[in-house]
This record gives structure tokens, C-alpha cells and sequence, in this order.
């Protein structure tokens, strides 16, 4: 078992020495970042050595890598810990027999943040683009917010800042229902695509969550127009105030006339004004993103014009289509897209720049109950928009391994076989990548567990092949 969210928990006025397990993470180390700022001594573990933890080291931060129970020194007085824990962590046990308070990751940042006036994206897809679109709206309007989200901004290098202004901007977790932990001001959801049902147990159950989360913010909420999950979760609050967002013919906010080729551009209408537009970024879905990052702004009461200009200077996020390098005329990149909408998004927005060239996909399976669940829709639009696919072995992270659910899972439902191949070890996925690739292509890893570490093994034997 992993470890889930406790609303009951007693979060103390204050939390001291604070340590951290499972430092390394984007969401945790973001966390980190902001309890440093705030004069906290932290400590910290986690598996392995990376460049966040690496900037913690270099903030004050003191990390161990691995972890242990002589990680916990006495003179700590709160544990932070990840749901990407099992409940057998030494470390996490040792706090719990000292009796020491053991927040989730979230409930750390409820704390820290409390009081001020929180802006929180959630959604099954599009939350990390459409936090730092947010953000990087704000920063170019003046407002300097503090933020934490679960990619490194590209222009800022960072997942997590205090700012000076009052807005504190926050990616917020439906995945385990901790985003109901926040005292939100102004919510935004970019969607309510099925996920995570293996913690919700039903379609329904994820969309009571949305209502919830959405019918707590105190002042705003904006919504998804044409996601069909997101319509059902409108017509259930009871909110006064709520604005859409989308394509859809009676949103609030609504974008036509968008064009992909290249960096996407496109109009919004809000208020009986069209406005022009255009992003840094490929991607039809992210003229949808950025409508919805336009609807907070706006509703944040920013000026239109100057708040789309302050959006379009989003240079996109880590992990999110983000090239890692070129040889012989294949440029490799990465993408955290692991939901089949995703990654359709994802392929999709490939295909409007790689021209000529051919996108061959790298995909690692998350979670063994995401894996069986969405199999056959993961084949389908692998088939879609990727010319060649590399299917890899499932990333268990927080499950036990299910019997028989593997990457074949996903490539056995292709129709057209001679365009898969499920290849476990990462080593001959990365040469027969290397193989089949020409130049013009796009090598495209997708998964949110750790396929973007098979991306020098694909750079180093595309030289072998290509160089």
C-alpha cells in the first residue's frame, strides 16, 4: 500500500525542522524550494541523485540519497511525505513510531500557503501547461505570484517560487483527492477525462471530486466547455460564479480559427471583443490551455489584450515536448503524456512541425491498473499519430505488478502489427529505434515514470547508426 492523504490529520501551527521523503521529485522538491524560502531548515532523501536535488543541495538543503532511518535525525519536527511511498519506508515508519506529525505533500503546502489568495488548476490533462501559462501571464503583468507546479518553467527554470504579490499559484492533484485540501480562491479545470479510478472506484466518484473542488473556491471557477466530463461536473454546481472556456458555440471565453502550423495561433471571443492570438508553442490543444489561463487572468480582473500578450510569452514546461537532442537529422524529444488524450495531444502537436519527417513514438505503459483499463485506447491513437511505435515494459511506480499486464498489452491491440514492437529491454529499444529511423524524424518519448532516462541510449545509439 502506498501512502494516501489523511484529512483528519492535525497539521501543527508550526512545523520547524522539516524533512522531506522522496525530496527529488518535481511536486516535492518544488515544495522544498518554497519551505527553504520561508526559513525552514529541510532535510531530505530520495532513490537517486538529479538535478533537483542538486538545487536543494545548493539552497541548504541537506540529502541523502537512499532511503534509511538514519535519514531522520532526532531534531526534526515534521515529515513530508509523497503518495509515491510505500507504507513499508523506514523513514516514514521511524516518524510515525516517534510519534512525529506526517503530512502529505499537499497538506504541507496548504499549510504553508494558508491565508493567501490561491489560484488552483486541476485537471486529468493540461494542468502543468496551463499552471505555468498562468504564471507566466501573471509575472509578465506585474503581479510577481508565488507558484509551485509539476514542471520547470523553460524561461524560468524553476517549479516553485514565492513571489511578493498576493496570488499564489498552485498545480493541484486529483489524483489521490488532495486538491480538496486547499483553500481555493479561484479554481480552473482543464478537463475531467476518466483517470485514476483505481483511488475514485467509479466515473462517478472522480466527477463528485470536481464538483467539490470547484463549489469550495471562494471566488471563480473556470471550465472546460467541450470536455464531456467537465459539462457533466458544470451542471452540477451550485456555484455563482462560473466561466468556460473552449470551442464550444456559448463559452464564455471562446477560441476559433486556430492554425498549427508551426507555433499555434488563433482568436478568442470574450465579451463581444475577438482578440488575436498566438503561443511560443506548437499544439491545437494549447490555444485551449491558454483560453482557459486567459479565462483566470481576466477573471482575475486583468486586461484582456495585455493578459494573452503576457500568455504567449510561455516558453513551455519540462517534460512537456521538450527536445533533448539531434543526431543525423533525428531530433529527439521527451513528453510526459500518459493517458491516451494525452497522448494523442501530444503526437498531434508533433505532427504539425516535423513536416516531412516521421514521428516514431517510445512509450512506457504508468501504472499496471492505467495499463489494463486503457490498452486498447493507448494502441488506437499510437496507431493514429505515430508512423512507428516502441512500446516498453509497464512503470508499476505506486502498484504491484499485475500477472499479464505488460507493454504487450498495448502493442498486441495494434491492427497493424509491422508498425509496433514491444521491447522490454531498454537498450535494444533504444537500437531499434535507432534503426528504423532516417532523417527528418521525430523520436518521441512518452510516459510520466522514468522513460526520459532511455533518452541518452537513444541519443547514443542514433550516433552509432546515424552519426
Amino acid at each position: 500500500m502506498t501512502i494516501k492523504p489523511d484529512p483528519s490529520t492535525t497539521i501543527p501551527s508550526e512545523l520547524g525542522n522539516v524533512h522531506f521523503v522522496g525530496i527529488g521529485g518535481s511536486g516535492m522538491s518544488g515544495i522544498a524550494r518554497l519551505f527553504l524560502g520561508a526559513g525552514h531548515r529541510v532535510t531530505g532523501s530520495d532513490v537517486r541523485d538529479s538535478a533537483n536535488v542538486v538545487a536543494l543541495r545548493d539552497l541548504g538543503a541537506e540529502v541523502a540519497i537512499g532511503h534509511d532511518a538514519a535519514n531522520l535525525r532526532d531534531d526534526v519536527d515534521t515529515v513530508v511525505v509523497t503518495g509515491a511511498l510505500w507504507q513499508d519506508n523506514p523513514e516514514y515508519q521511524l516518524a510515525l513510531s516517534r510519534g512525529l506529525p506526517v503530512l502529505h505533500r499537499s497538506q504541507a503546502l496548504a499549510a504553508l500557503i494558508a491565508g493567501q489568495r490561491l489560484v488552483s488548476v486541476a485537471g486529468a490533462h493540461g494542468k502543468t501547461t496551463s499552471t505555468g501559462m498562468i504564471v507566466t501571464g501573471l509575472l509578465a503583468l506585474g503581479a510577481d505570484p508565488s507558484f509551485v507546479n509539476g514542471g520547470v518553467l523553460a524561461d524560468l527554470g524553476l517549479s516553485a517560487a514565492s513571489g511578493e504579490g498576493e496570488l499564489f499559484v498552485v498545480e493541484a492533484d486529483e489524483s489521490d483527492g488532495s486538491f480538496l485540501l486547499y483553500d481555493t480562491s479561484v479554481a480552473l479545470i482543464t478537463n475531467v477525462d476518466p483517470d485514476h479510478l483505481d483511488h475514485y472506484g467509479s466515473r462517478d466518484a472522480f466527477e463528485q471530486a470536481f464538483v467539490e473542488f470547484a463549489d469550495r473556491a471562494g471566488e471563480l471557477v473556470v471550465i472546460s466547455s467541450d470536455d464531456a466530463g467537465a459539462t457533466r461536473v458544470r451542471e452540477r454546481l451550485s456555484h455563482e460564479r462560473i466561466v468556460t472556456f473552449g470551442e464550444a458555440a456559448d463559452a464564455t471565453v471562446r477560441v476559433h480559427s486556430v492554425v498549427t502550423s508551426g507555433p499555434v495561433a488563433f482568436a478568442v471571443d470574450y465579451k463581444g471583443t475577438t482578440y488575436e492570438a498566438r503561443l511560443a508553442i506548437p499544439g491545437h490543444h494549447n490555444a485551449i490551455n491558454a483560453a482557459g489561463a486567459f479565462a483566470v487572468l481576466v477573471g482575475l480582473g486583468f486586461d484582456p489584450t495585455a493578459a494573452l500578450a503576457g500568455i504567449a510569452r510561455f516558453a513551455g514546461t519540462g517534460r512537456r515536448f521538450e527536445l533533448h537532442g539531434e543526431v543525423g537529422g533525428v531530433s529527439v524529444y521527451d513528453d510526459y503524456a500518459h493517458h491516451p488524450t494525452e497522448v494523442a495531444a501530444a503526437l498531434a502537436a508533433a505532427r504539425t512541425v516535423v513536416g516531412e519527417g516521421r514521428i516514431i513514438a517510445v512509450h512506457q505503459p504508468h501504472t499496471y491498473s492505467r495499463t489494463q483499463a486503457f490498452a486498447t485506447e493507448f494502441a488506437e491513437v499510437l496507431e493514429q499519430y505515430a508512423d512507428e511505435t516502441v512500446v516498453l515494459d509497464v512503470y508499476g511506480a505506486r502498484e504491484d505488478p499485475v500477472p499479464g499486464v505488460t507493454g504487450a498489452l498495448v502493442s498486441d491491440r495494434f491492427a497493424h502489427p509491422e508498425h509496433v514492437a514491444f521491447i522490454a529491454d531498454w537498450q535494444a529499444a533504444a537500437d531499434h529505434t535507432a534503426q528504423i529511423a532516417r532523417a527528418g524524424d521525430f523520436v518521441i518519448t512518452l510516459g510520466c515514470g522514468d522513460v526520459y532516462r532511455i533518452v541518452p541510449q537513444l541519443l547514443g545509439s542514433l550516433e552509432r547508426e546515424l552519426g
